[in-house]
């Protein structure tokens, strides 16, 4: 086993079907946990500047349209709105964008775990992308169907990671120039971090 990590110039972001009628059936986690995971990753995505890839489906119907905090947080995105397929890398548009990011690590998150997620990042793994999938950025109805879908990934060779390991990889030492902005992150999106941020400004004579 090698351990190539996450970085800024090999990774890339793709949102499966985070939209607003989806995330209605999201059990697996509170709606403001949900809320909060999410727009972390879409922070951690403007932070290190990674490129992103936003699909949905079907949403001009019940679905919905993209959350406000995926949509307003990536204005730049490539958006792919599919007319149907569920396995999002279906669709040749979706897959053709996220290989125009030219990255080799594949963050996968999204609305549910167990298909839109699942499909997506098998399909993924099996196009040759390493695949990050972002368990806490993803949602599904049920904690025994999301603890199944999960498993199966992993016996795919799917990692399964949480927003705050990606931020960390990605930062990879605090005296980076990204070490301000990542902790405001933290500050903003793990409640205990807010101490350490008011700590790093005092460290930084900002306080």
């Amino acid at each position: 086993m090698s351990y190539e990590r996450l970085t800024a110039e090999n990774a890339a972001v793709l949102f499966v079907d985070h939209q607003t009628g989806l995330a209605n059936g999201v059990q697996t986690q509170s709606p403001a946990d949900f809320l909060n995971n999410v727009k972390a990753l879409v922070t951690i995505a403007q932070v290190y500047g990674l490129p992103a890839v936003i699909t949905t489906s079907a949403s001009d119907g019940p679905n919905g349209p993209v959350m406000p905090v995926v949509a307003q947080g990536l204005p730049n995105a490539v958006v792919v709105h599919r007319p149907g397929e569920i396995n999002a890398f279906d669709n040749a548009d979706l897959a053709a964008a996220v290989k125009a990011t030219g990255r080799k690590k594949l963050l996968i998150a999204g609305i549910s775990t167990d298909v839109c997620v699942a499909f997506a990042a098998l399909s993924a793994k099996d196009a040759g992308y390493d695949v990050y999938a972002v368990v806490d950025a993803s949602g599904t109805w049920s904690k025994l169907v999301e603890d199944a879908a999960i498993t199966r990934m992993v016996q795919a060779g799917i990692v399964p990671i949480n927003w705050v390991a990606v931020g960390a990889e990605l930062l990879a030492h605090w005296q980076s120039t990204t070490g301000e902005a990542h902790a405001r992150l933290m500050g903003d999106h793990l409640p205990f971090a807010g101490n350490n941020y008011a700590g790093f400004l005092a460290a930084k004579g900002h306080a």
